[in-house]
């Protein structure tokens, strides 16, 4: 059951309520060495509408998009983010949320039943440029996960700003939603799922590539279900306002939303990612379900 809304507005950010005794010590959150300022995006230009379509990227193997690295693994130098230990830092350095939600996400997967060989993943935070091992990539790409290294990437500022220009109401939950979504693609590269899509050459609203961003949806929903299962645990309540801001930033990044708002019209043939309908609905699923064993996106005929 949703709780009452009692979170409280800081800097114009809608907060997420934490518990202040949570252990968040123990997600692994680093900072990238290096880098460049990712500049700000232009709204209405032909580079901007470029800087959309990539940011839609949530996670599926960037290696194509990226320049510069040889996909060894060999990244930059991360430091960790080590002041962040308990809930309560969160109200006293905002950066600490990161830390929160990987600690959130991670202790569902760690003991989700029936999941095999459980294995962590890292985060890494980055402005402009980092060095991944899946190649160089730029703010632009969005964020992502890299099979290669394990590790999610993320622009924090880039994305904030993203989230806004799309139209998304941002907020806490909708950043916590991006993070559960890359992570739901660590543990599609877990299960080998992740390799199998990669491997079909088929494109659109049903392919392999659609099932796999839809199933790492449907894998988010399934953590925020979850979130607060433990009384101890990072996450103290969630209301409804939290439930419609994940829906709200899965919405805004449909292909069917981007392709409006770059031509005014809509091709299915041209889908990575999938509608903001399918998107919403598998969000749900999840969500209503809280079984991560029912968001197999590769078994539905109808993806919504």
């Amino acid at each position: 059951m949703l709780a009452t809304p009692t979170a409280v507005a800081a800097k114009g950010i809608l907060l997420m309520e934490y518990n202040d005794n949570a252990d968040i010590s123990g997600a692994s959150v680093n900072r990238a060495g290096g880098g460049v300022s990712g500049g700000r995006i232009a709204v209405g230009g032909g580079a901007s509408l470029i800087v959309l379509i990539l940011a839609l990227i949530f996670g599926f193997d960037p290696s194509g998009l990226l320049g510069g690295g040889t996909g060894s693994g060999d990244t930059a130098a991360a430091n960790p983010v080590t002041s962040c230990t308990r809930g309560s830092d969160i109200a006293k350095n905002r950066d600490c949320r990161w830390n929160a939600y990987m600690a959130s996400i991670g202790q569902y997967w760690s003991g989700a039943p029936g999941f095999p060989g459980f294995k962590a993943t890292s985060m890494t935070i980055f402005s402009g440029q980092v060095s991944t091992g899946c190649g160089t990539a730029s703010s632009q790409v969005g964020p992502f996960y890299c099979p290669v290294d394990q590790v999610i990437y993320i622009d924090t500022a880039f994305t904030a700003q993203l989230l806004a220009q799309l139209g998304a109401k941002g907020g806490d939950a909708a950043e916590a939603y991006i993070i559960a979504h890359e992570y739901g693609h660590h543990i599609q590269n877990l299960l080998g799922t992740m390799a199998k899509a990669q491997s079909s050459t088929l494109t659109g609203a049903g392919s392999a590539s659609v099932r796999l961003e839809l199933q790492a949806d449907c894998y988010a929903g399934v953590w925020f279900r979850h979130s607060t299962d433990n009384p101890n645990g990072v996450v103290k309540s969630v209301t409804q306002d939290d439930l419609n801001r994940i829906i709200d930033a899965a919405m805004a990044v449909g292909d069917d939303a981007i392709q409006k708002m770059q031509t005014g019209q809509v091709n299915p043939e041209g889908w990575t990612h999938g509608s903001s309908a399918q998107r919403k609905k598998w969000v749900a699923t999840g969500f209503k379900t809280g079984d991560w064993t029912q968001c197999d996106t590769f078994s539905a005929t109808n993806l919504g």
